[in-house]
């Protein structure tokens, strides 16, 4: 017996030995490689800040001291890069060395999470290869007639409820608008969102956006990835993952059962079912489920934020907003008053509002990427191993003042091709860049058009009693939206 308790003993011994020096090794993971670093500490389990403004604070606080810093996540070590050749360097040229995204997903038990934002290796490339065909701009003329369609039940919504000194919230109408438009692109679906604000679809979208979540969980999920997937963690609401599943299964059994055909992207996943091309593997309607789930969970909060913020700053800039409304009627002139899809696209100033939107609230904020061999970071005696997460601070690289003077200012005219051309090509980067670009920017930007267009043709944005004047980031949603939501004055013209 005694042999036994000396034997467990000295095993346990050992095991703290070992736990003992993993904990060193990720304590002075910065400090052994001379990178600038803030020492480990519970400061981002503040849930009232969005962590896009811890990332400001500490690029501002790094930044010209070296190409890259270090924060940590409980004891996890996060790089924070720094300069944008590096930056390029990560997302396009090194590319090799950050295919990844480190983003938690667990196929067995929650085959949703399991999708091309997620995925990772050969799955993730072969899979993209298949989709990448259905947002090119070829598509999204053919899409277009259906996605006005949908952007004119919203601005006839919106002229109905319009009378004199109306003051509506506009956040939650753009969310509705954009689930009817993601809903029948993506599913051949009438949501019916604008009539039905308690439609499955909105509350679906809702739930997964406004849940409450866990940090501890989180922190694990990211930490210790494969233990989590072990002990079965899963990531989605397990009645917003039951509905999407059902949407898809009756949705693809009645075109195939019926022969119809939508030139959607539901047509294009259901092509991949039954695909017969030498070297191409069929996916399963799990996985197809799963790429039509993060299309439409993405794609909606994407483009309503980015509205809400455009709107938001229109309203308290009139002569900007004026200058949107005299592009859309200029264009429309010579188009006969028609929306056509070549009308939209020589909206150019419309597309420089979006983009300087873009800029002050980037939907996504930071950019993950996860190192996934040794990568020796250029000019630097810095190694980073295997396995180290980093992450692109958008949001403050888009406040730089250095960059973008004045980079609170509402400005469009930063996005003039002259003005673009006398910055970095990586100082703005709302879609990310590279292989892992958002897959979906053509037809996000093409919502976000549509729905600027359609609005300030014959609706004008002012601030009301209501309106928040300085408006606030809800923490606890990563997509970069507003805290109480946007009301606003809206009259017809």
């Amino acid at each position: 017996m005694e042999v036994i308790t000396i034997t467990l003993l000295t095993i346990l011994i050992l095991l703290l030995i070992y736990v003992l020096h993993l904990l060193r090794r990720q304590i002075h993971f910065f400090k052994d490689r001379n990178v600038p670093y803030k020492p480990a500490s519970f400061e981002r389990l503040d849930k009232t800040i969005h962590p896009a403004m811890h990332f400001l604070r500490w690029y501002k606080q790094f930044k010209g001291q070296y190409p890259l810093s270090g924060v940590f996540m409980f004891i996890k070590p996060i790089v924070i890069p720094l300069d944008l050749e590096l930056i390029k360097r990560i997302l396009v040229k090194d590319f090799q060395y950050f295919q990844n995204r480190g983003i938690y997903y667990n196929e067995r038990d929650d085959p949703l999470s399991a999708h091309l934002f997620s995925l990772e290796g050969a799955k993730w490339r072969n899979l993209r290869a298949k989709i990448s065909p259905t947002f090119t701009s070829g598509k999204m003329k053919m899409m277009y007639p259906t996605m006005v369609a949908a952007g004119k039940q919203f601005s006839e919504y919106l002229e109905e409820k319009v009378g004199d000194g109306n003051e509506l919230e506009m956040r939650d109408l753009l969310a509705r608008f954009t689930t009817d438009m993601i809903g029948t692109c993506a599913f051949g679906i009438e949501c019916n969102s604008m009539k039905e604000p308690n439609s499955k679809f909105r509350e679906m979208g809702r739930k997964h956006f406004e849940a409450p979540r866990n940090v501890l969980k989180d922190a694990f999920k990211m930490t210790a990835p494969g233990l989590a997937r072990f002990l079965r963690v899963t990531e989605i609401l397990p009645d917003v993952s039951e509905f999407f599943m059902d949407v898809v299964k009756s949705t693809v059994e009645y075109r195939m059962k019926n022969n119809v055909r939508r030139n959607d992207f539901m047509d294009l996943l259901i092509a991949m079912l039954d695909d017969k091309t030498e070297g191409s593997e069929s996916l399963t309607i799990s996985e197809i489920a799963a790429q039509a789930y993060v299309f439409f969970i993405a794609g909606f909060e994407t483009s309503s934020t980015t509205m809400t913020w455009a709107l938001h700053e229109l309203s308290r800039n009139p002569d900007i907003q004026e200058e949107g409304r005299k592009c859309v009627q200029e264009v429309l002139e010579k188009y006969n008053g028609v929306m056509s899809y070549e009308a939209i696209m020589e909206m150019t100033y419309i597309d420089q509002i979006i983009n300087e939107t873009l800029r002050l609230y980037p939907p996504v904020p930071m950019h993950f990427r996860v190192v996934s061999k040794d990568y020796h970071v250029p000019e630097t005696d810095t190694i980073l191993p295997a396995g180290t997460f980093t992450m692109i601070p958008v949001y403050a690289i888009h406040h730089d003042e250095d960059i973008f003077p004045e980079p609170e200012k509402f400005d469009p005219t930063r996005f003039t091709p002259e003005e673009v051309n006398k910055r970095h090509a990586f100082a703005w980067t709302p879609f990310g860049e590279g292989p892992r670009v958002c897959i979906g920017l053509r037809f996000g930007m093409m919502q976000a058009r549509i729905g600027l267009a359609l609005m300030l043709k014959n609706l004008r944005f002012s601030p009301g009693p209501k309106t928040c004047t300085e408006m606030e980031f809800q923490p606890q949603n990563f997509i970069l939206s507003p805290k109480e939501g946007l009301w606003l004055n809206v009259e017809k013209i």
